[in-house]
């Protein structure tokens, strides 16, 4: 008799760590010039649920069985993975394991979000749902989402991204959904930023005040993938699931790897270990491209560009900072998520920053290793597994590293070509 163990190991709950930061997580707040109250505005575009979930202080918030459903569906739990190859490639006698969010529908984690907000949305009667997206993963999922719950969607993508990743903006047409290259002239926001610069590459922060404007004029609702840390709330299935794996496996992980563009997957994969903190180290990973670690500020800051939303103090580059047309598109975002910043300013989670080159070379050796091609933006974490397993066989420590594999690059692949003919040059 074949016994299926997913419905053990999926969690019934999402864990929420407000309550267990080492310090009162600053609050939202409305700027002092304030002309209208950003909060009341929330309170128009999100979905009623999903904000009181934004503002909760319970430590564990239950799953509807809908929602656990809809996990199972997509193939959660997903798998918790030894990377034996390349800890030979390596020569280290560090444990490495991922979590491969990549096997989801999708190929990435956003959908742990998506769907659950899409949910709440459809319960309240809402018919269309609006996002923006950076490297086209979290439009996927709301795409997806919105069609699971006979909705339909807007998805404003990052302009840079539009053009890059044109197979991310098929599959959310197949799902249903519309998508428009931001900055656009859709909304009075894109159209002043084309007044200003008609070929602006867009950014995160201007899709998402997009987003937010159209949904305000249309009376539809807005879904946030990251920044804010309801997000980061759902998406702790990832990091339940793998401690359950991990106590099958009969392991306890000493490194724990994320990358963070909002720190919606880093916080996921990490925060719920972070009750056993104690010898473990947690390593938040960036684009030198996008330095906000290193360069940013831990100020209250506007997550979206045009200032629409709430001040949130976060680690931020500033919401008028335009980044660089990198490749990993997800990390183009100017700040970090409000829990995530006060751990990193708190020195209980560190910081690493890898440029292209880097993060290319790392790719490919686990491709090579694994025969997984990782998304750029996973990518990132694998170089600092990378780091820390040669660290581990150069001390000779036999460490556990394990990492969040946030989404596969099998639509990156034209990116991937333009970087090895960049650095072939």
């Amino acid at each position: 008799m074949v016994v299926d163990r997913r419905e053990e190991i999926l969690p019934k709950y999402w864990y929420n760590i407000i309550p267990d930061l080492p310090k009162p997580l600053p609050p939202p707040r409305d700027p002092p010039d304030a002309e209208f109250s950003r909060i009341d505005l929330l309170r128009k575009i999100m979905p009623k649920e999903v904000l009181r979930q934004q503002f909760t202080v319970e430590r564990f918030v239950k799953i509807p069985e809908e929602v656990r459903n809809g996990y199972l569906n997509i193939g959660r739990p997903t798998p918790l993975l030894r990377a034996k190859r390349l800890e030979e490639k390596l020569g280290t006698p560090a444990k490495i394991y991922f979590k491969f969010e990549g096997a989801t529908p999708t190929g990435s984690h956003k959908i742990n979000t998506a769907m659950p907000q899409a949910y709440f949305a459809k319960n309240e009667g809402v018919e269309h749902v609006v996002t923006e997206t950076g490297a086209g993963q979290w439009g996927t999922a709301v795409a997806l989402s919105a069609s699971m719950f006979s909705m339909k969607s807007t998805v404003f993508m990052v302009k840079v991204s539009y053009e890059q990743k044109p197979q991310r903006r098929t599959i959310m047409q197949l799902y249903g959904g519309e998508v428009y290259a931001s900055p656009t002239k859709l909304t009075e926001f894109g159209r002043k930023i084309l007044d200003e610069n008609p070929s602006h590459p867009g950014s995160l922060g201007i899709a998402m005040s997009e987003a937010i404007e159209y949904a305000l004029n249309n009376d539809y609702r807005y879904l946030v993938g990251s920044v804010l840390d309801v997000a980061i709330l759902h998406q702790s299935v990832i990091g339940q699931e793998s401690l359950a794996q991990f106590e099958e496996y009969g392991e306890d992980p000493d490194i724990l790897i994320g990358c963070v563009g909002g720190g919606s997957n880093f916080g996921g994969f990490a925060f719920p270990f972070l009750g056993s903190k104690i010898g473990k180290k947690f390593i938040a990973v960036g684009s030198y491209e996008i330095p906000k670690f290193s360069q940013g500020n831990y100020i209250y800051d506007f997550p979206d560009s045009a200032g629409l939303l709430p001040l949130v103090k976060m680690v931020t580059l500033g919401k008028d900072y335009v980044p660089p047309p990198i490749y990993a598109g997800g990390l183009r975002y100017h700040g970090a998520a409000p829990s995530l910043s006060l751990l990193l300013k708190e020195r209980i989670v560190e910081w690493r920053e890898y440029s292209e080159p880097e993060i290319f070379e790392a790719a490919k050796i686990f491709a090579e290793a694994q025969g997984i091609v990782p998304a750029p933006e996973s990518a990132h974490a694998i170089k600092a597994v990378i780091d820390e397993a040669l660290k581990a066989k150069k001390e000779g420590e036999k460490k556990v590293i394990a990492f969040n594999l946030s989404g596969h690059g099998l639509l990156d692949l034209p990116n991937y070509e333009l970087m090895m003919k960049r650095l072939s040059k």
